[in-house]
């Protein structure tokens, strides 16, 4: 066994460029007041640099427009299940999901503690399959945005296209697809995605705001929470997660030099297209159950025509350096996250290690 792969939907595996530069970087002392990565004054002049860069870099990738604030905050995705609604609710009673899966029910649960939630739009069927019908959405006349999670991370569904809501503010947990491809920032009110997918590790979200969303009257919101107080002071109205936003930088600066996010669309759906291929092609060995059209390209879902069979694989797998391949508590089967730092070398491992399986148990 000659390399180990990391195929958990988070925390994903990083570059190995990224990890080295972080090896190196993160323990020396600066020259001006010798301090290290983890001791720096989150108030100070070297670490408000890095945030920069950090913003700057972020705000290149997506060619985000100026109307926009960028914030790094503490917590995970499921906490902004909060904090969206505490922040945009304004003066309406309603607000707008849709009904795609696992996380977007999640979101769903938690913004009824606030309003009166609307479904949108919903999946078809008595499972998720496939991502909603784009057309028609039910949106409340009083309504303060409309949810989406365009990728599914535990059902392994992604949308094909995006709704259009109107003069609705669309927003979107983009946890597990921003800088996977380019995207149009300005079609979206706000956007908000953790990090240890494609960011870097856990323990900081990402949170792309538009202005006018600001200027909205919050509920009782802690002021480390309220996107207002964290845009007027910088992501800095408490201490930030530090570390995860200078791994951040560097994991921004690594997808710059692999050719922006044209590069990562382009090596993301050559990995999807090359999985999704040798399931397909399995004589039913694995089975893929997403609709074609709807498979998400970063979170493979899929299964074995033989359940029994399944802890058998993830096994033999991991005794092969492929880890962490069993899918979500709530769907079983087999799962392969294909993040912007899942090398194709580790990809094509894996469809070897389903051929050499299938030869021995088909």
């Amino acid at each position: 066994m000659s390399a180990r792969y990391n195929f958990a939907a988070g925390s994903s595996e990083m570059p190995a460029a990224v990890l080295e530069r972080a090896r190196t970087e993160l323990f020396a002392r600066a020259d001006d007041d010798g301090s290290t990565a983890f001791e720096r004054p989150f108030t100070g002049a070297t670490f408000g640099a890095t945030l920069a860069h950090a913003r700057a870099r972020l705000k290149d990738l997506l060619a985000v427009p100026d109307n926009y604030h960028i914030l790094f905050l503490a917590g995970g995705a499921t906490q902004q299940f909060s904090m969206v609604p505490l922040n945009l609710l304004g003066n309406a009673a309603h607000v707008a999901y849709a009904d795609s899966g696992h996380w977007s029910q999640r979101a769903i649960g938690e913004a009824g503690r606030y309003a009166a939630v609307t479904i949108a739009a919903r999946y078809q069927g008595e499972r998720p399959l496939a991502a909603p019908p784009l057309s028609p959405w039910r949106l409340p006349d009083d309504c303060a945005y409309c949810h989406i999670t365009p990728n599914e991370t535990a059902d392994g569904i992604a949308y094909p296209a995006l709704p259009d809501c109107g003069a609705v503010p669309l927003v979107a947990d983009a946890t597990s697809c921003l800088l996977t491809a380019p995207l149009d920032v300005s079609r979206f009110g706000l956007l908000y995605a953790a990090a240890q997918k494609n960011l870097g590790i856990a323990g900081m979200t990402v949170v792309i705001v538009r202005d006018d969303l600001l200027r909205r009257p919050a509920l009782l919101v802690p002021s480390s929470c309220d996107y207002r107080v964290q845009a007027a002071q910088g992501s800095r109205a408490n201490t930030p997660p530090t570390i995860a936003i200078v791994l951040a930088g560097m994991m921004f600066d690594w997808i710059v030099q692999q050719g922006g996010l044209a590069g990562m669309q382009a090596c993301g759906q050559r990995k999807a297209a090359l999985l999704y291929d040798a399931i397909d092609t399995s004589a039913g060995f694995f089975r893929a159950p997403v609709a074609p059209g709807h498979r998400s390209p970063v979170n493979v879902r899929f299964e074995l025509a033989y359940p029994a069979l399944t802890t058998p694989f993830i096994e033999y797998a991991a005794q092969n350096g492929l880890h962490n391949l069993r899918g979500h508590g709530a769907f079983g089967g087999v799962r392969a996250s294909l993040y912007n730092a899942m090398p194709e070398e580790g990809l094509r491992a894996l469809i070897a290690c389903m051929a050499d399986f299938t030869r021995n148990h088909g």
